[in-house]
């Protein structure tokens, strides 16, 4: 069974939204000092990614807002790249990519889309 954009949209907005809980409130150097955030950012982050890469062409054409090629460029590298993860870039995503991404999506993903 093949899902529909809007579940993968959905995907992609609640786990921003966790994402993004996890930093609200921290400091970088509590980032920093926390390893456990670090990795756990990641994964959420990867999954974005991956949710974005089976969003179907014509939604990613229509929607040319949203960084499609970076979001899932990051996630490539974070799985690729496993060893070198640049955790200060995941911070920026973290705090500066994901607010705008999330009031992207919010629109666009109907209230039975994502998990509340």
């Amino acid at each position: 069974m093949q899902r529909d954009d809007n579940v993968y949209l959905g995907h992609m907005l609640d786990t921003a939204r966790k994402a993004r809980s996890r930093v609200e409130g921290k400091s970088r150097s509590d980032y920093d000092d926390d390893e456990d955030l670090r990795i756990v950012v990641a994964h959420l982050v990867q999954t974005i990614g991956e949710a974005a890469a089976r969003v179907s062409a014509s939604m990613r054409q229509a929607h040319p807002e949203i960084p499609w090629k970076q979001i899932t460029g990051i996630r490539h590298r974070i799985v690729h790249d496993y060893m070198d993860t640049d955790y200060d870039v995941l911070w920026e995503v973290a705090v500066r990519d994901l607010p705008d991404l999330i009031r992207t999506l919010e629109p666009m993903v109907p209230p039975e889309g994502g998990e509340q």
